[in-house]
């Protein structure tokens, strides 16, 4: 045990949290490679175990088999397992664990634990990932009681269960698995099937940070207690959140060629969805990705590439990660001061900074990818761009290239999807260890930009 903890010592808390999630990739990858993860008894190549298993421990959902065909209840469920893991971080069952045993945990477990959903707080890791396991299997039931009745006239009681709790689970964790060969094309005029999807997976893209916060707020406006009152975090969330979907719902709406027989009302819930889904990186899809036009295509991957929010189930820049970054850019158009305010707070330059360093980290990853896989991959510009960022924003949403990627190309996308869950920063910080302080100051000169 001294060895273990002597070892363990020389890592950081970001290079811990990678081995964690390395280790259960591989771990699924393995069991997915055995015959008796498939309906046939053979053999999955390795690569193919590997792409499926990093796409659920990042929550991206991009698939190089047919999940319902190729794989029996036991792969399927080992890739749920992997996914949900993925969706909610290995930390949050250890600490959960630990918090309701009264377990004391190490300072080094706390850090790991407060970088792998984005904790606000030390003193209420405890609590919070309490909290995240409650919500979790909260939203997760309801939505899986819910399928399991939509899908009961359909399918035998047992197989609308299983539908129901895969599904749901799918959902909660921005996944986008499906059991279904054209994901949830079948169901695109189902209009309570679409609704139970949608509000599923915005609870598990908002974050745990915003579900905290609302439960905490709902809770002191119901027993009267003062003071309360959101955080900036949550209402930044909400409003960029509220505003990409709407904008999302609008350009879909508009830009697509609709079938005559759509009614407006399933053009409205079909456009809702696909806006919804990339926002909150489900990958989920009631359409064919491949056939829409480009303009809905181009802000789709815009909404890939923002993403869900922080400490949530979802990839991608982050919401909050944009709404900073505008409201940076509205106070450099608008005034001069170098104060950065939000809901009248004062917003420190640290996250302008890695708002920043996110946003150009993610940008570096695409391009690479890009050159990358433009001379690797048979396939349009597009229909390769619109992969490399479902990748990199762990969406999942495809043209339909994934089955036919090359062996360079999927050992690209296991890269950009792992990267895109444990976040690129994280990445770097896991090549470069320990951080120096510097003890000195370099004299300051001015470079001319722009």
């Amino acid at each position: 045990m001294a060895f273990i903890r002597s070892w363990f010592g020389n890592f950081t808390a970001f290079q811990i949290l990678i081995i964690g999630y390395g280790l259960v990739t591989l771990t699924g990858a393995v069991l997915l490679s055995l015959p008796i993860s498939s309906q046939t008894g053979t053999h999955q190549p390795f690569i193919d175990s590997l792409f499926m298993a990093t796409s659920g421990i990042s929550t991206t959902g991009l698939a190089v088999v047919d999940i319902g065909t190729y794989y029996n209840m036991f792969g399927q469920i080992v890739l749920l397992c992997v996914f949900q893991i993925g969706g909610i971080g290995y930390m949050s069952f250890l600490i959960s664990f630990a918090y309701f045993m009264g377990l004391r945990l190490s300072f080094m477990t706390n850090i790991v634990a407060k970088e792998s959903l984005s904790v606000p707080d030390y003193r209420t890791i405890g609590r919070f990932f309490s909290m995240v396991l409650i919500f979790t299997l909260a939203f997760e039931i309801t939505g899986a009681f819910i399928l399991t009745l939509l899908w009961m006239p359909q399918f035998p009681l047992h197989q609308a269960i299983y539908l129901g709790i895969f599904h749901s689970i799918s959902t909660f964790c921005t996944a986008g698995f499906s059991l279904f060969s054209d994901s949830l094309i079948g169901y695109k005029t189902n209009r309570l099937i679409n609704l139970t999807i949608i509000v599923v997976s915005i609870t598990g893209g908002i974050g745990f940070i915003v579900l905290h916060d609302l439960y905490s707020y709902l809770r002191k406006t119901i027993k009267k207690q003062y003071p309360r009152k959101l955080s900036v975090h949550t209402k930044i969330v909400a409003v960029t959140t509220s505003c990409l979907m709407l904008v999302g719902t609008a350009i879909v709406f508009i830009s697509e060629k609709w079938q005559p027989s759509t009614s407006f009302v399933d053009r409205i819930m079909i456009s809702a969805f696909q806006a919804v889904s990339a926002s909150t990186t489900d990958g989920f899809n009631t359409v064919d990705i491949g056939s829409m036009t480009s303009a809905s295509l181009t802000f789709i991957m815009f909404l890939m590439f923002v993403g869900a929010s922080p400490g949530s189930t979802g990839g991608g820049i982050k919401t909050s990660t944009l709404g900073l970054l505008l409201v940076f850019i509205w106070h450099q158009i608008r005034e001069k001061e170098e104060n950065i305010s939000l809901f009248k707070r004062r917003i420190g330059h640290q996250f302008v900074y890695k708002a920043i360093g996110v946003f150009l980290w993610f940008f570096i990853i695409i391009v690479i990818d890009m050159i990358i896989l433009s001379a690797t991959e048979k396939a349009s510009y597009l229909q390769i761009l619109f992969e490399t960022i479902s990748a990199m924003g762990n969406t999942g949403l495809s043209t339909g290239i994934t089955f036919s990627l090359t062996f360079i190309g999927k050992i690209i996308l296991i890269i950009t999807m792992f990267i895109g869950r444990v976040g690129p920063m994280a990445t770097g910080f896991f090549f470069i260890g320990k951080q120096k302080t510097l003890n000195y100051e370099y004299a300051a000169e001015d470079i001319f930009v722009g």
